[in-house]
């Protein structure tokens, strides 16, 4: 598994950066075309919906959580 891959990104307005696994990095983009929305807009999401973890974990955990519930195909998985 290669290392974290850092993209900077532009959620509620102002720009952050997000260090992810180039497989999240592909996961999420699936996510983000099944649901017809930007990956921008599903990181403000899944950014507006965390709790206490920081924004990298809970793009992680909201992966995991698709996968978990076959929301994911082989390839979105990362696969």
């Amino acid at each position: 598994m290669a290392g974290p891959q850092k993209r900077s990104i532009r959620i509620a307005g102002h720009r952050t950066s997000l260090s992810l696994e180039p497989q999240f990095w592909e996961a999420l983009t699936g996510a983000a075309k099944a649901r017809r929305v930007s990956v921008a807009k599903l990181i403000q999401s899944i950014d507006e919906a965390r709790k206490d973890s920081n924004l990298s974990s809970a793009v992680r955990i909201f992966v995991l959580n698709e996968a978990r519930q076959g929301r994911l195909g082989p390839r979105d998985a990362g696969n």
